[in-house]
């Protein structure tokens, strides 16, 4: 137990000299994000992830075969634009690798920012829609707002998940947690890392299903705040010189 708490808290708080510096919280910090805007695609654009993937083949697989509450054309844009996401962040991190010196922090925090315009726009169109349906909560489901959104969302969330990647931080995915869950149940010590992955997409979840109660455009403001101000922080630390800007 002492063990799984001090792992905890040095994810939380990394150590003076961390290999992987102030990786880890910010990454807490997008699986936040990440159950924050699966809540508002799940709750609020017509039972569809725009992060989890497993689950959204899944939900295609059930649309196809005619499952009720599920659209088969909302499922695959999402799984369209999350991979179109990946692909971009794929090249986003070998081109920005290349220009940042391989700096680990400077390349995530521009995916961040890239992300918070993302969401920014998809924030001003679900203000727009709230506005339009005279105060509703959620973009009415089969509306070409609907999907714009569903796009943008995983778009933000396909790029997030392949920047991450590239980080090479141990135990820390922001979006699909099953690998997770089967470390924690698998491995003698669980690990505080792991646990602290999963309360963090569960936290982002249940705050993301609470806002949307008062509409959209709170759910997603928080999620951009959370971009905008873990990109700012996180490129203030990342000096040129920092030990941990290359990939271990």
């Amino acid at each position: 137990m002492r063990t799984l708490l001090v792992e905890a808290v040095r994810t939380l708080v990394p150590a003076k000299g961390d290999r992987h510096g102030p990786l880890p919280p910010v990454l807490l910090a997008l699986t936040v994000v990440t159950g924050l805007v699966d809540a508002v695609s799940f709750l609020g654009l017509g039972q569809v992830f725009v992060a989890n993937m497993t689950g959204n083949v899944v939900f295609l697989g059930f649309a196809l075969a005619g499952g009720s509450g599920l659209s088969a054309t909302a499922s695959a844009a999402s799984l369209a634009a999350f991979l179109a996401g990946a692909a971009v962040g794929g090249r986003f991190g070998l081109r920005f690798g290349f220009r940042f010196g391989a700096h680990r922090g400077r390349l995530l925090a521009s995916a961040m920012a890239v992300q918070a315009v993302l969401v920014a726009v998809a924030l001003g169109i679900a203000g727009a829609v709230r506005d339009a349906a005279q105060g509703g909560a959620h973009a009415r489901v089969g509306t070409g707002a609907q999907y714009t959104l569903i796009v943008l969302l995983a778009l933000a969330m396909g790029l997030q998940n392949a920047v991450a990647r590239r980080l090479g931080v141990p135990n820390l995915v922001t979006t699909v947690l099953t690998m997770t869950l089967t470390g924690i149940a698998a491995d003698a010590g669980a690990g505080g890392r792991r646990i602290l992955n999963v309360l963090a997409m569960f936290l982002g979840a249940l705050v993301g299903a609470l806002l949307l109660k008062a509409g959209m455009p709170v759910a997603l403001g928080v999620a951009l705040a959370l971009l905008v101000l873990g990109a700012a922080v996180l490129w203030r630390v990342s000096g040129p010189d920092v030990r941990w800007a290359a990939a271990p």
